[in-house]
């Protein structure tokens, strides 16, 4: 334990922001991570609380009481070790994920939790700052190949993790670069994409062999359907080529709103609307890139897929920005003693909604509205829950001008082709069927096929998919070798 009086003596320190009017002003990171000294005294909060509810609530299982003493003792070096162990990429989760491991930090139950995330984002900071990262170079070849098709973060960790014990790893991705959501969904202000270019080089460094814009299956006519992809191999081949296959191609399939009007210039998916921006962040031209500057734009959806579209809508100059969620206003605090050490049910407000957006609940979209093709407005009615079924609200229904509204209500399913392509079985609600069993472990129906992240769960959090594919590799390790070194 750090300090046994940490938790009485100290505060909760968040980390800094830039100003609004300065952020909104490019697509820069602009969180300011904890300075030593800062995450020093972070660390001397987490308290000797016998059970590390934590580090259970951590997808990863990261060791956070561990590397949060090693930071209090100034030992950084072993605290990027201790953290790496059980996460391949800290530098990603240290940035976009939610922190459930806060949710269930011990002193959450009657104050304010450990700053868990932040002090991972100064320790893998650090480690990069110090030349600490390197490539872990295989010590022996076990002669063994395997393909990745999808180069998201289950993919990439999949991929580390298999080159790492001696196999020969190939990664397949259709898009002109590795990512998945990482790169061309999570706009450049919550994630840099230096972050993935760095670790794309250590996989390369590590023996991985990377084939972008290639599609796995026959390349349709069209183009919107391949994103970039100028080639392609057939699962055949891949089943023919390699030892094992794993699948870990995400969830792409973005959930529609079939309503009147739908087909209206200027109702997109979110998914049409991000990426472009990240592209021209990168240096491509986009001519035809879908634009908010100047319009009313309406965000469908109060996930963090919309919260990006708000903050990217803002730093594009949009008149005015409304976000719809169909559930009730959430409670401002939650009921702790109800909800610890679970993830609590309350109000969440973005960096992207503090910079701009008159959010709205309990809100229904009826009928996109236009004229001559081109989207003019909606029409909404107020909905509650009523048995477990939304009731719309009588005398409730509105009319609001919009130019754009972008449709972020999360994602399906994976796109069926690939799966179909390789014979894998879908469960009930489209994804690979696969289970996490020690025995078959991420096996699918199909002799040697391995599928993980959210390909196989369904859509979920950055770290889900980075436990997954750490697993997947373990999983894909066993079946070659008949037994495996790598962490659960």
């Amino acid at each position: 334990m750090s300090k046994a009086t940490g938790f009485i003596e100290f505060q909760r320190i968040e980390e800094e922001y830039d100003a609004v009017e300065l952020r909104l002003k490019n697509y820069h990171e602009f969180v300011h991570g904890l300075t030593p000294a800062q995450a020093h005294q972070q660390s001397a909060r987490c308290m000797d609380c016998g059970t590390p509810f934590c580090h259970s609530a951590c997808p990863v299982n990261n060791i956070i009481p561990d590397f949060n003493d090693l930071v209090y003792r100034d030992d950084w070096h072993n605290a990027s070790k201790v953290l790496h162990s059980t996460n391949n990429f800290p530098e990603f989760t240290g940035r976009v994920c939610p922190a459930p491991c806060e949710a269930a930090c011990t002193l959450n139950i009657n104050a304010q939790p450990v700053g868990i995330k932040s002090i991972e984002h100064a320790i893998v900071d650090r480690a990069y700052a110090e030349g600490w990262i390197q490539p872990q170079i295989a010590s022996h070849k076990t002669g063994k190949t395997v393909a990745v098709v999808g180069s998201g973060p289950a993919g990439l960790a999949a991929a580390q993790q298999l080159a790492r014990v001696g196999h020969s790893v190939t990664l397949f991705e259709k898009n002109d670069q590795v990512g998945g959501l990482l790169r061309f969904g999570i706009p450049d202000f919550k994630l840099e994409k230096v972050h993935i270019d760095r670790r794309v080089e250590q996989l390369l460094a590590e023996g991985v062999e990377i084939r972008t814009n290639t599609l796995i299956g026959d390349l349709p006519a069209d183009s919107k359907v391949t994103n970039w992809a100028t080639q392609s191999v057939s699962p055949s081949s891949l089943l023919q080529d390699f030892d094992a296959v794993l699948l870990t191609g995400g969830a792409e399939q973005s959930r529609d709103l079939p309503v009147p009007g739908r087909e209206l210039d200027g109702v997109h998916f979110a998914m049409e609307f991000l990426p472009q921006q990240n592209r021209v962040n990168a240096g491509v031209a986009m001519p035809e890139q879908l634009r908010a500057e100047g319009k009313q734009v309406i965000v469908i959806g109060g996930g963090d897929t919309g919260s990006d579209c708000v903050g990217t809508s803002n730093r594009q100059g949009a008149a005015s920005v409304v976000q719809f969620e169909v559930m009730a206003r959430p409670p401002e605090q939650e009921n702790k003693p109800l909800t610890w050490p679970y993830w609590p049910y309350k109000l969440r407000t973005s960096s992207s909604h503090q910079e701009g957006c008159e959010r709205e609940f309990a809100i229904a979209t009826k009928e996109f509205v236009g004229s001559n093709g081109k989207l003019t407005g909606l029409k909404t009615v107020r909905v509650e829950m009523q048995q477990g079924a939304f009731v719309e609200v009588a005398g409730s229904e509105q009319f609001w001008p919009a130019d754009l509204v972008l449709l972020a209500m999360g994602f399906a399913s994976p796109v069926a082709t690939l799966l179909e392509g390789f014979g894998v079985e879908l469960d009930g609600r489209g994804n690979a069927k696969a289970s996490v069993d020690a025995q078959g472990g991420y096996a699918t129906n199909v002799t040697k096929v391995f599928s993980a992240g959210d390909m196989r769960r369904g859509q979920s959090l950055v770290v889900w998919a980075i436990r997954e594919g750490r697993q997947a590799a373990r999983a894909v390790d066993q079946f070659l070798m008949g037994s495996s070194t790598l962490p659960r």
